[in-house]
């Protein structure tokens, strides 16, 4: 007995937890900072906790009610109909979903390159083709229509992050309109706007009742810092959304996901010192590390350091966690997430120095 063959399947490495390289490196954890996940530097909205164990005696019962709630409140925030709101375990989940509705076998999806690995992972779960567009370094990772459309051809779905990661780059609403426009009727432009809640830039949300081929994504794990819940949503054109129904998985989203996200909604004192401390930190890196970093609309910074893999393992001798980008095709680069402003400061003092090391012959 074997599964299907999945050798073309590529497999989602998260990295390191704080207390497995604490473990490995025989420190205390609380030692450590770790700025390689793109966390929240606050942990969680402190309501969301007080919901989740205010409902921890009820999680015998099944979310339905808790469920329908948390649609609603977020179809008030958009101003858009419950039913347009899709509910996933993640931003991940629900792209699932979207490839369940859309994708028949053999039909292609166009993601960026660098980009997340689970946008072509869901395509493939469902038979479905992956082909890239590139978002050039040496434009500096400039996301335009024309960047995407250079590489359509009739694509079923493609997908956008803007925020992106692992650059931080953005694209504006223009282009996510002249993108839409300029491809097929049955083409679907997904909008990943993960990180959207720490750049100025106002969501592209508005375009999905004015159009029916764009869906926008957010998700609770990045600003409202509940990652662990694994709660995320899809903003859909009303005339499809209806297709939840068949394709959504049976109470994939809990009892205490639904309540910590009702509560997070309605935390905003949380949010906007989230927000606050992300823009300072960027600005603190941008401003102090000693190498060239790239504009960044997210709560992390991208940064050119030569050899990406020894600086990394330099920096997490010295206590300081921070991302490789090999895997994203950027060997000389590291991802640095906004923390704390301690954290922040202690980041690129230690990073400073590992790299004048790591450059020293």
């Amino acid at each position: 007995m074997q599964p299907r063959d999945l050798s073309g399947h590529a497999v989602y490495r998260a990295g390191q937890g704080i207390e497995e390289v604490a473990r490995d490196l025989g420190l205390d954890p609380d030692d450590l900072v770790k700025l390689s996940s793109n966390e929240n530097p606050f942990g969680p909205s402190p309501a969301a906790v007080e919901a989740i164990h205010e409902r921890a005696e009820a999680v015998h019962t099944y979310p339905k009610a808790a469920h329908t709630d948390l649609q609603a409140a977020i179809a008030d925030r958009w101003d858009v109909e419950t039913v347009q709101v899709w509910l996933g375990a993640g931003g991940d989940g629900v792209m699932d979903y979207l490839s369940r509705a859309l994708l028949e076998p053999g039909e292609t999806v166009l993601v960026p390159n660098p980009g997340f690995a689970y946008y072509p992972m869901s395509t493939r779960y469902v038979h479905g083709d992956v082909e890239t567009y590139t978002l050039e370094k040496g434009a500096d990772f400039a996301q335009t229509a024309e960047t995407v459309l250079e590489s359509y051809d009739g694509h079923r779905i493609i997908y956008v992050t803007s925020p992106h990661n692992p650059t931080g780059a953005e694209m504006a609403r223009e282009d996510v309109e002249r993108l839409a426009e300029e491809t097929d009727e049955e083409t679907l432009v997904v909008v990943d706007e993960a990180y959207g809640e720490f750049t100025d830039r106002p969501s592209v949300a508005p375009l999905v009742d004015e159009r029916d081929d764009v869906v926008v994504l957010r998700t609770f794990s990045k600003a409202y810092g509940l990652a662990g819940i694994r709660l995320g949503y899809a903003l859909v054109p009303e005339p499809w959304a209806d297709a939840y129904e068949r394709v959504n998985t049976p109470f994939a989203v809990s009892l205490l996901a639904c309540h910590a996200g009702l509560a997070a909604l309605e935390d905003a004192d949380h949010l906007e010192r989230t927000r606050e401390t992300v823009q300072w930190a960027r600005g603190y890196i941008r401003d102090e590390l000693d190498v060239r970093t790239w504009p960044s609309g997210g709560n992390f910074v991208l940064a050119e350091v030569g050899d990406a893999a020894a600086v990394c393992d330099a920096a997490q001798r010295e206590g300081v966690i921070v991302r490789d980008c090999s895997s994203f095709g950027l060997p000389e680069c590291i991802r640095i997430s906004c923390g704390t402003r301690e954290a922040t400061r202690t980041a690129v003092d230690v990073l400073n120095e590992v790299i004048e090391a790591c450059e020293s012959p």
